[in-house]
């Protein structure tokens, strides 16, 4: 794969208005390995067939996920930085590195206890309804899913508002791709002072438990450790919330809400396949030059996983999405996401979709599918803004 102007771009508004035709676009003019823009002038190879996926996502040998001698060969400040670049944690180290980090985050991880999410989903979810149940009309996005989702991973975290405040400019940053210093600074801070508190004040939570945790992380350790927690644990179940809500109020096959033949559970499945809340990521960067599907992958270069278009990929997908354990939403091999986290944001998204419909069941989209806005980004499937209105509706009693 050559650079040049035949590298289709991946971070644009037209490939997030309609990303599915772009896969089956790409699938048709160029097989399994598709030669992309990540960022402008940025070059990487996305993957598109579900058993090339696997094979690299299972062969860390070969295609392990540290970036640090790719990125310094494009420029620093590049707002995509944030996501990709190196950092002492388990998601951007191989070998033992990586089996230290991993195996404090599952340990931390594996301590929550999920029957504590819905109380703190009811506690939270009815005040950000009053705020807007008597206009008839909200951004169910930023005035509901945002806050909440927020809200609730800020508590299991054990992370307090003033922190989180600034942790949620911050990861939001990263994500809109606001440039590398800022983004670390405001996270890296903010981080660092949650990180200070619980070794003085510990609690019952994943921060104190990462901090006990035999492996005894350093505090620059610990940051980056939050950072990739708080970026799986916000923005991902965020998207699947709103995404599947999206699917539930819109699709003809499910006849509204109030339809027997749907639930929430199912129409989850549904998004977790055909589109799931992190559509292009799980990068890997090839340690020699290597050929693979019949074309030869440089060194070093990056190579994305696309979730959606392997999990979409004719040869794997029959239609159905009630038995989807085998799809790479969650990636597989070494740097597979935990079945802790993997449960924790299914009940999340579940327990906060039920309770919107619950309070408003009339609650509609307020403009035409086709007129939503998905904001732009190689990584993620996310909405800008989702519109609704609904009866007005007095204040729930709290």
């Amino acid at each position: 794969m050559e650079d040049g102007p035949t590298r289709i771009p991946i971070y644009t508004p037209e490939f997030a208005a309609d990303p599915h035709s772009a896969y089956r676009r790409m699938r048709a003019e160029y097989g399994a390995l598709v030669p992309v823009e990540m960022w402008p002038g940025v070059p990487a190879t996305l993957v598109v067939d579900y058993n090339t996926a696997v094979r690299i996502l299972g062969d860390p040998e070969h295609f392990p996920a540290d970036p640090s001698i790719w990125q310094k060969t494009v420029p620093p400040g590049i707002p995509i930085m944030p996501m990709v670049e190196a950092r002492p944690n388990a998601i951007r180290t191989s070998g033992p590195a990586h089996t230290r980090y991993r195996e404090s985050i599952v340990a931390a991880l594996a301590g929550m206890d999920l029957y504590t999410v819905q109380p703190i989903v009811e506690r939270s979810a009815a005040p950000l309804i009053n705020n807007f149940c008597q206009d008839g009309r909200a951004d169910v996005l930023l005035q509901y899913v945002s806050p909440l989702v927020f809200t609730v991973f800020c508590q299991v975290l054990g992370c307090p508002p003033d922190i989180g405040e600034r942790v949620a400019e911050a990861s939001a940053a990263m994500f809109d791709g606001v440039d590398t210093d800022t983004v670390n600074a405001i996270m890296g801070g903010a981080l660092l002072d949650l990180t200070a508190l619980k070794r003085e004040y510990p609690g019952d939570d994943i921060t104190t438990r990462l901090i006990q945790h035999p492996a005894k992380l350093t505090d620059e350790e610990m940051v980056h450790q939050l950072v990739l927690l708080f970026a799986a644990g916000v923005e991902p179940p965020l998207n699947l919330i709103t995404n599947t809500l999206l699917l539930i109020l819109t699709d003809t096959r499910f006849g509204g809400y109030d339809s027997p033949h749907i639930t929430t559970t199912t129409a989850l499945q549904e998004r977790l396949t055909t589109d799931p809340p992190m559509a292009n990521y799980c990068i890997t960067y090839p340690r020699h030059p290597i050929l693979l599907e019949g074309v030869w992958l440089p060194a070093h270069q990056p190579i994305i996983i696309s979730m959606t278009a392997c999990n979409t990929d004719p040869k794997m997908n029959n239609g159905q999405s009630l038995d989807n354990s085998w799809v790479l939403t969650y990636s597989t091999g070494p740097h597979a996401c935990p079945a802790p986290a993997r449960e924790y944001g299914i009940m999340l998204a579940r327990l906060v979709i039920d309770y919107l419909l619950d309070m408003l069941p009339e609650i509609r989209l307020a403009v035409p599918p086709h007129a939503l806005e998905w904001r732009p980004g190689p990584f993620h499937r996310a909405l800008a803004s989702f519109p609704v209105v609904f009866p007005p509706s007095p204040p729930f009693e709290l």
